[in-house]
């Protein structure tokens, strides 16, 4: 019994550091995002491609952590812990998800070249709007889906250990 208790923790241990640095790189996409959305409040024709290049791209690592790495993590821990109930509640969830998933994708693609960027520019603000509502939704959703699928599962003591 000990032993599995150890293999485990070691096994779900490691679903809490993806996650953990999975947040961390949502924090990292606020923070550009909150930049982006400055920059074009102060002067829109001053925002350059570099800077929402770097946005979209930690929008979409951040958009592709969560559907290759985080959500089948999530996934194969519900499975080991036969919770019929949170697999069904998962993909709900993960239908839900798609929605702001095609936003993402949207947004890269008008920006994807210079002469796109340069074309949608005077729609950045109103694309940044429908972001964070779609981002805002989607963040909700993940929450749900960690605590359904990984927190339903971690000992309290450990919850309460760390």
């Amino acid at each position: 019994m000990l032993e599995q208790c150890k293999t485990a923790r070691e096994r779900w241990g490691g679903v809490h550091q993806l996650i953990d640095r999975w947040l961390d790189e949502r924090r990292e996409l606020l923070v550009s995002f909150i930049e982006l959305k400055e920059a074009c409040d102060s002067e829109l024709e001053a925002v350059s491609k570099p800077q929402i290049d770097r946005f979209s791209e930690l929008l979409m690592d951040y958009i592709s952590a969560g559907h290759f790495e985080i959500y089948p993590q999530l996934r194969e821990e519900a499975n080991a812990f036969e919770d019929h109930q949170a697999l069904e509640i998962a993909s709900q969830l993960l239908e839900r998800l798609e929605l702001s998933t095609e936003l993402v994708l949207a947004f890269d693609s008008d920006y994807s070249t210079p002469v796109r960027c340069q074309h949608f520019l005077p729609r950045l603000p109103a694309w940044l709007d429908r972001l964070a509502k779609g981002l805002t939704e989607r963040f909700a959703l993940e929450d749900q889906l960690i605590a359904r699928l990984h927190a339903a599962h971690t000992p309290k003591a450990e919850v309460q250990a760390e």
